[in-house]
């Protein structure tokens, strides 16, 4: 069975707060750049209301469909994490998960047998933050063969 932990609201917030300003900069742009070449204003309004439907579709999209982390009976997928490191990997090669803090920020480290890690900050994560670990470490001893006691 497939879980998704999904994007914190406050996060998805922030990236639509910055679309809406690229959106805004480029709106300006291209009204004067259509008052220069003389273009009628019904292009860059056209231009402004389709990237404005993009803009809903995407916060739509990030609010219910995006998905952080995705947990798996066989393993794990770490998506919009900039420096999570592995992005993917089998349970089986995770030697261990720990807490920790990387630049102040409470994080899930995955740390697996080959060396590598993925690192995932909780602060992105819809929900309760403690129960993401409980669910990490029930996941890593069934993908190991492992039952709690």
């Amino acid at each position: 069975m497939q879980q998704d932990i999904r994007l914190a609201p406050a996060v998805a917030a922030r990236l639509l707060g910055t679309a809406v300003v690229v959106l805004g900069v480029l709106a300006v742009v291209l009204f004067v750049g259509a008052w220069l070449l003389d273009v009628s204003a019904a292009v860059p309004v056209l231009v402004v209301a389709v990237l404005l439907f993009a803009l809903g579709a995407a916060g739509l999209f990030l609010l219910t469909r995006a998905y952080v982390v995705r947990l798996t009976a066989d393993g794990y997928r770490v998506r919009f994490v900039r420096g999570a490191g592995v992005t993917r990997a089998r349970w089986v090669d995770v030697e261990d998960a720990v807490t920790t803090y990387v630049a102040e920020e409470p994080c899930v480290v995955l740390r697996l047998k080959d060396g590598g890690s993925t690192t995932i900050p909780v602060a992105f994560l819809a929900g309760d933050r403690e129960r993401f670990v409980e669910v990490v470490h029930e996941r890593l001893m069934r993908g190991r063969g492992l039952r709690r006691l």
